[in-house]
Parts: C-alpha cells; sequence; structure tokens
C-alpha cells in the first residue's frame, strides 16, 4: 500500500506511560499491533495487520535511518532510533523505538518486534537538524544514491562527534 497521506503540521503526543508495540514478519508486514499503535496511527487494527509498516512512515524520515535499523536487525542486533510517524489524517508522532529481532527455537530470526515510547523533547530537538540534513543529502544525491549519502552524511556527523551511532543515539 503506497502512503498517499499528505502531512499536516499538527503532532500528537504520547503519554509517559504508553507504549507502542508491533510485529513484523521478516518483510516487514505487520502480524501484531496494540491497541496504542491503533489510537496511535489512527488506522483500524484490520488496516495494519498484513500492511508493510512502513505505512506510519514520514516524508521527513531519512532512508538511511531505515537502512540503518534493517542492517543492524537482518544481522541479529537490535537497534534504536527515534521515528516520526505519520498518521492516517495526516498527523504525526515521535516514537524511541526499540528493533528487535524475534528469534525462534533454532536461532533464526521469524520476525521483528518493536516497541515504542515517548521521546524526550530535547532528543527530538537534536536529532530533527541531524534528519534534515540527512534529507538533504538524499534530494541531491536523487533517488538511486539517496540512501548512501543519508547515511553517509550521518557517518561525518557521528565521526565530528567521536561516537558511534549507538552511543549517539543513547546519549539523547
Amino acid at each position: 500500500m503506497k502512503n498517499r497521506i499528505t502531512p499536516t503540521q499538527r503532532e500528537l503526543a504520547m503519554q509517559a506511560d504508553d507504549f507502542i508495540v508491533s510485529k513484523t514478519d521478516l518483510s516487514g508486514r505487520i502480524t501484531y499491533c496494540n491497541e496504542t499503535f491503533i489510537a496511535m496511527s489512527g488506522y483500524t487494527e484490520s488496516e495494519l495487520i498484513g500492511a508493510q509498516h512502513n505505512i506510519v512512515r514520514h516524508p521527513d524520515m531519512p532512508r538511511g535511518v531505515f537502512k540503518l535499523l534493517w542492517d543492524s536487525i537482518k544481522d541479529g542486533k537490535e537497534c534504536f532510533a527515534y521515528v516520526k510517524n505519520l498518521c492516517k489524517d495526516g498527523s504525526h508522532y515521535w516514537v524511541f523505538a526499540n528493533v528487535t529481532p524475534d528469534m525462534d527455537e533454532r536461532h533464526q530470526a521469524s520476525g521483528y518486534f518493536s516497541v515504542r515510547r515517548k521521546p524526550r523533547p530535547d532528543a527530538i530537538r537534536a536529532i530533527s537538524g541531524i534528519y534534515a540534513e540527512m534529507l538533504a543529502e538524499e534530494t541531491r544525491a536523487g533517488p538511486r544514491d539517496a540512501t548512501t549519502a543519508s547515511l553517509a552524511r550521518l557517518n561525518g556527523i557521528l565521526t565530528q562527534r567521536g561516537e558511534t551511532y549507538e552511543e549517539f543515539i543513547l546519549s539523547l
């Protein structure tokens, strides 16, 4: 399902004790979502189950962030990220996400599990500027090289800071 929703400037805020939980198959199709995800996204459960998780991808999110996330979880590692999600009505909400592979009894990934909570406002301010820089690089590079350019910008920022991606994200 191609997302054709026009973003608005309306922001929804999670409550401090909210947790958004979802599970996907190996290709990113939603197989489970909790009531908080349903309520925040504005979709019904039947619209979400079976849909690609990127149904809530906001256009302000750089491709490079998702490449980093997918590379991490496909390697069997957890990934933390700040993500701006798009609601069905065009509004948005920010989350601090922890995505992990869901391992079967043979220790093979059978899907992915994500728990998202309310991010701190200062973390969103910090990451928004970096995401804007990454998006600008994606635009300059064009669709074919957008992800590579975006990740190069992020890696340049991390090198300047002397931090790994995880160190940076967990420090916000």
